[in-house]
């Protein structure tokens, strides 16, 4: 049942139980996306599996989130075990074998895996306004931060950063008021508290550097196979929101970096997003419009993109219609948006005259799927009754040595466990302030002895920043009949020239942000 240039999923039956035909995943439709649902304990979490591993070994690089645990067990070679044996019997998968698959596990608070982070800057201000649940003038005041940064050369790498700027927006709120539209105290102080809450629920730990090269989840290894990186998501499901907002960016990393490559004849990297109604529950308009554009156009880029979620409803149309995979387990219909759920999932798919789709969902045993895949010049195959084949590696999560172990082997091994803390726009605000109290007891000394000092400096500046031509200065030498003269070197000029020596490029190419806001490379 193994054939080159496709990923055997199950075999489908006939009405009377008996098996009608081996189902395929066509690897170069591979990339034209997917959906896997259904209820809770139908085996939407084997089916998973079953893709990643044979994407894995047509080596495809491939990333999906842990969220319970169980798809660790991919990193580790099966066990003969009755319910997998009977299951490859029953689909005549006389070819099954067992097998291990190289895996790189992440983690955000680096217990599980390795550190995962990014930085404020790459995030960008659309997604943190996402992750901070922003209001509409808090996410003006948001957007205004991250164009004063991209200005005034500050880097923002993470929370500490963000922190400082926002104290010096509020504090110069009148004056940058006039640049920029309105700031409002009230928006500054209320993002301030968002940013607590975030830093409590640990959002500290995902802001940062050594930030994720993208490279590094698009690996293969020496035996071919397409490396599996796992994010450890069972700690980061407490916070939802920082979940959905974490994937989202990823996705948004990966449309903005990759080439376009059309249709390769297989993909480049395959990206599982679980609990998907996670990124669409109460998400703004803008951002579904964007994902869908992201969607749509990463396609070319090689990348599929496969939502794993309960229900079909909790994917929006507009998304749902560029899924050409599919693989429906089991629904129940207790309830109105239940039966509502089982008869959108039913019209989705591509009708089979044997049986009535509607009535089979909510009928389908564990492990078993309606199932419909892209064929010939693209089109969606007629849906069949699919027992799902049994997984190569373990059903079950890796133990904590098996992990370790793993990790100790990682080809990331020592590339992203340790923080880095670069001067940034902590640091530079806090060199601001120093800067301004120095020239205040400058200004004292001059009074004490008045002396007349030549030069002006010019160019662009932020309130308090400098340059001789602040309202607290002019005020200070209309009321003394004259001007003070005395000049320093601005915050922003050190900023740039620091900055030019450390980060140019990377600041540089902050001033270009992609569809959903993140850093275009």
């Amino acid at each position: 049942m193994i054939e080159e240039g496709k990923i055997f999923i199950g075999a489908s039956r006939n009405p009377d139980d008996s098996i009608n035909k081996p189902e395929y995943l066509d690897l170069k439709f591979g990339n034209r996306h997917g959906l896997v649902t259904g209820a809770t304990g139908t085996g939407k979490t084997v089916t998973l599996q079953v893709l990643a591993e044979g994407f894995s070994r047509a080596g495809v690089p491939v990333f999906a989130a842990d969220i319970k645990g169980d798809l660790s067990g991919i990193a580790a070679k099966g066990e003969p075990r009755d319910f997998l044996t009977n299951r490859a019997e029953q689909i005549g998968f006389a070819d099954y074998e067992f097998d291990q698959f190289p895996v790189i596990f992440w983690d955000l608070f680096g217990e599980k895996g390795h550190r995962v982070r990014t930085t404020i800057a790459e995030m960008g201000p659309l997604l943190l306004a996402r992750l901070m649940d922003a209001s509409e003038p808090q996410e003006g005041v948001i957007n205004i931060a991250f164009k004063i940064a991209d200005q005034g050369g500050l880097p923002l790498l993470d929370l500490k950063d963000f922190s400082s700027l926002l104290n010096y927006m509020g504090e110069n709120a009148n004056q940058l008021s006039n640049q920029y539209g309105l700031i409002s105290k009230a928006s500054v102080g209320s993002i301030q508290r968002a940013l607590l809450v975030l830093e409590q629920q640990g959002a500290e730990h995902f802001f940062g550097e050594p930030a994720l090269k993208i490279s590094d989840i698009m690996r293969t290894s020496n035996n071919g196979y397409g490396q599996i990186s796992v994010l450890a998501a069972d700690k980061l499901m407490m916070n939802p929101r920082l979940y959905a907002t974490f994937l989202l960016w990823l996705l948004s990393e990966l449309f903005e970096e990759l080439p376009e490559v059309g249709d390769p004849d297989k993909p480049k990297l395959v990206f599982f997003f679980d609990e998907a109604h996670l990124l669409f529950n109460d998400a703004p308009k803008v951002l579904t419009e964007r994902v869908e554009q992201v969607v749509r156009l990463i396609r070319s880029k090689g990348v599929g993109v496969y939502f794993v979620t309960q229900n079909p409803l909790d994917v929006p149309e507009t998304v749902l219609a560029q899924l050409g995979n599919r693989a429906q387990h089991a629904l129940r219909a207790y309830s109105p948006r239940e039966q509502k759920a089982v008869r959108t999932a039913a019209d989705t798919f591509r009708a089979n005259p044997a049986f009535d789709c509607a009535t089979v969902i909510t009928n389908l045993g564990t492990g078993e799927a309606l199932v419909s895949t892209l064929e010939a010049k693209g089109a969606p195959s007629i849906v069949e009754r699919t027992l799902i084949r049994p997984p190569s590696g373990r059903v079950g999560p890796v133990t904590d040595d098996e992990r370790r172990q793993i990790m100790d082997r990682s080809p990331v091994l020592g590339i992203y466990d340790e923080d880095i803390d670069r001067e940034s726009a902590f640091e530079l605000l806090a060199a601001r302030a120093k800067k301004a109290a120095d020239a205040e007891a400058a200004k004292r000394a001059q009074e004490e002895a008045p002396q007349q000092q030549g030069g002006t400096t010019s160019g662009w500046n932020l309130p308090g920043f400098g340059g001789g031509n602040d309202d607290d200065n002019q005020g200070r030498g209309q009321s003394r009949g004259r001007t003070s003269g005395y000049q320093r070197e601005t915050v922003v000029e050190a900023a740039m020239k620091s900055v030019a020596r450390t980060v140019a490029t990377q600041v540089g190419r902050a001033l270009v942000r992609g569809i959903l806001g993140s850093l275009k490379r």
